[in-house]
């Protein structure tokens, strides 16, 4: 692993919202907005873009944590921008604390987790016993 991130270093992404990104559970749309699942979706992409350019070819990340406080709504066609700031990188662990906004208005924080493994160890791990 390349460590070449430190504490405060940042990586934005903008992602449109779409219909499909609403609050649908079961085919029942349940809020015409953002749902917090498409949200978390988007806080682990933001976060793991850091992996993009840290990881070897040998290795692959791993989510192992996501806390989301969802603030407020972001309806269909608003562009969220997501903001993943290194909040800790210790050896093969990576938190980054993330916000979401659309324009000046905040949307949601929260905090991700991933550990960088071997892909020889995750094929061992996410094999059937």
């Amino acid at each position: 692993m390349k460590n070449i991130f430190a504490r405060g270093d940042t990586k934005i992404y903008c992602r449109k919202v779409t219909a499909s990104d609403q609050a649908i559970f079961h085919g029942e749309l349940l809020h015409p907005v953002c749902s917090t699942f498409a949200l978390a979706r988007d806080f682990e992409w933001s976060s793991r873009l850091f992996f993009l350019e840290m990881k070897e070819a040998d290795e692959e990340g791993v989510g192992t944590f996501l806390h989301i406080d969802h603030k407020g709504p972001a309806f269909v066609d608003e562009e969220i921008v997501f903001t993943a700031t290194v909040e800790d990188n210790t050896g093969r662990e990576f938190v980054c604390g993330i916000e979401a906004r659309v324009n000046n208005r905040l949307i949601a924080s929260g905090r991700t987790g991933q550990k960088m493994l071997k892909k020889e160890k995750l094929a061992t791990i996410f094999s059937k016993p």
